[in-house]
């Protein structure tokens, strides 16, 4: 077995395909030594290194492909022209009726639209350059070492099946006795509030395809578990197309309406949450994100990304490292078993929640588009520097367009808290507040009741981030950085929208906790104060260079 094991310089004759193999020679060994009374040999010597290998395979990660939706559809775009197909260059931009039909006509044909050596374009090109090197890792190894092929902003159906189609066109796509099935399975990623919103219907349509079921049950037989397929649901996109209070809740009801989509097709849905590291873009406690997310969507698998620059925080150390993942087991298995001991059902204030992530998200949309905001935006914050910095791991930009829809969130976040407005983190709420104590004053004093005896815990979640963001936040610092935006009524407008909704959500929030926020959060109030000194000198004097600069 030893002489058997793959070689990371490369592979050798004889050595094992895939993890599977060495594990059925090692059960062989440990029923063999059991048959003749060595057991404690199979407990101390076999187990432990059988765990190794289910646990890490010979891969230790998987790795996932992830790629654009937009970018998918250059790609089929390029190859439909070289094949020749009416109306190539306009696919991106055709009516989703007009693609699906084209889509779902293509998928039933096993032929290519190139064939190799053929000029085509550049996305083209990369897409299927990388789905080779994933097939041939396939065909040494297995799929142990890969995840899924994510769809980043996937906005309806057609983005999805176009996968397949660029699947099938370097043979990612194969045929059994049950159907055409992916080898690879396709991943949606929900970023937007609207794309979460239509998420549920998205998924149904995708799950009743042909396809999709044949790849569902091939992937089920090769993992030796239940029928099941991934959703990732992006925090950070979501926050940044409509407030942290919308996003939040938008999360929360596309989980429920995804989970009710999986029980009629009889697969389970399994969530990956693509949170970061700040608040707005869904970090917090771990413990408490598990608590608050909806009943039903954990069900014994949990998947989250952490991001860069909290992997120090989180995982620096062992000690560290092994109670957060303590933290993540315990409270995947915690929630698992009280959903189901305690059924899903709407949370007492649902229908306060709807009309609060509504007036939030108006309130939002009202500062982010409108005229002059990203003048305010580009000139008080850091943002021309931060991107021209390349300190992230992808561009700022997603095809370069001057505009808030194309930049990516991380800038957007960072740009905010390094001038501290820490504006994704509670701007809307305050007036969302204000909109449901006016209109529902009965909802108002069932959420102030809730959170006042903790009753739901997302709502405790969702509000103590917001506090942090709020106590995090610093009206003097917004003002200096302000000072650097060069015309004086676009500065006033909106520095003055700012700082009344900020002094708003203070008040609604010290009417849902019934006292001052200091007091609720005194730890947190004392950490501020101890920095704030040493902060005001480190903003000053990089206003100082911001004005230079």
């Amino acid at each position: 077995m030893v002489a058997r094991l793959p070689d990371a310089a490369g592979d050798r004759p004889g050595a094992y395909r895939c993890a599977g193999d060495l594990l059925a020679d090692l059960d062989v060994l440990a029923r063999s030594l059991a048959a003749c009374g060595a057991a404690r040999l199979v407990r101390t010597d076999v187990a432990p290194v059988a765990e190794a290998v289910r646990s890490f395979g010979f891969h230790l990660a998987a790795l996932d492909i992830r790629q654009n939706s937009r970018f998918h559809d250059l790609a089929l775009s390029q190859l439909m022209l070289a094949a020749g197909v009416e109306g190539a260059a306009e696919f991106p931009d055709w009516p989703e009726s007009r693609r699906l039909e084209l889509l779902t006509a293509e998928l039933r044909s096993p032929r290519p639209f190139t064939r190799p050596h053929l000029e085509i374009g550049p996305e083209a090109s990369a897409i299927l350059d990388c789905y080779r090197v994933v097939l041939d890792e396939l065909d040494q190894h297995g799929p142990g070492g890969l995840g899924a092929l994510i769809v980043s902003m996937t906005r309806s159906l057609s983005d999805l099946l176009v996968v397949y189609l660029l699947a099938r066109e370097v043979g990612l796509l194969e045929q059994d006795a049950k159907g055409v099935f992916c080898r690879l399975p396709v991943v949606p990623l929900f970023e937007t509030i609207d794309d979460l919103e239509h998420g549920a219907a998205i998924l149904a349509g995708f799950l009743d395809h042909p396809i999709t079921r044949a790849s569902v049950i091939e992937q089920a037989r090769e993992s030796g578990e239940p029928p099941s397929v991934q959703v990732m649901i992006g925090y950070s996109d979501s926050n940044k197309d409509g407030g942290i209070l919308a996003s939040f809740w938008a999360l929360h009801r596309a989980q429920e309406a995804m989970i009710a989509v999986g029980r009629t097709a009889g697969v389970r849905v399994r969530f990956c949450h693509g949170r970061g590291g700040t608040v707005s873009r869904g970090a917090g406690p771990t413990h408490r994100f598990l608590d608050a997310l909806p009943a039903g969507s954990v069900s014994g698998t949990l998947r989250m990304t952490e991001q860069g620059e909290v992997v120090s925080q989180k995982f620096a150390d062992r000690i560290t490292a092994a109670h957060h993942l303590e933290l993540q087991a315990a409270g995947a298995a915690r929630r698992t078993l009280l959903d189901d001991r305690n059924g899903e059902h709407d949370p007492p204030v649902a229908a306060a929640m709807d009309r609060l992530a509504a007036a939030s998200r108006r309130t939002y949309a009202e500062l982010v588009t409108a005229d002059g905001f990203v003048t305010f935006f580009g000139q008080a914050t850091p943002i021309d520097v931060v991107e021209r910095s390349r300190i992230g791991s992808r561009p700022s930009r997603r095809t370069g367009a001057r505009t808030i829809a194309d930049l990516r969130a991380i800038p957007w976040v960072f740009s905010w808290s390094q001038s501290r407005f820490y504006l994704s983190g509670w701007y809307g709420v305050g007036s969302g507040l204000t909109v449901l104590k006016t209109e529902d004053p009965d909802g108002f004093d069932a959420l102030a009741k809730a959170q006042q005896i903790h009753a739901w815990p997302a709502l405790h979640y969702l509000l103590a981030n917001v506090t942090t963001s709020i106590a995090t936040a610093c009206p003097d610092t917004m003002a200096a950085y302000a000072e650097l935006v060069e015309d004086e009524a676009v500065r006033a407008r909106f520095l003055g929208a700012i700082k009344a909704e900020y002094a708003l959500t203070q008040q609604r929030l010290e009417e849902i906790y019934g006292r001052r926020l200091d007091l609720e959060r005194p730890t947190l109030a004392r950490s501020i104060e101890l920095r704030a000194v040493a902060l005001r000198v480190l903003h000053m004097e990089q206003i100082r260079l911001l004005r230079r600069w």
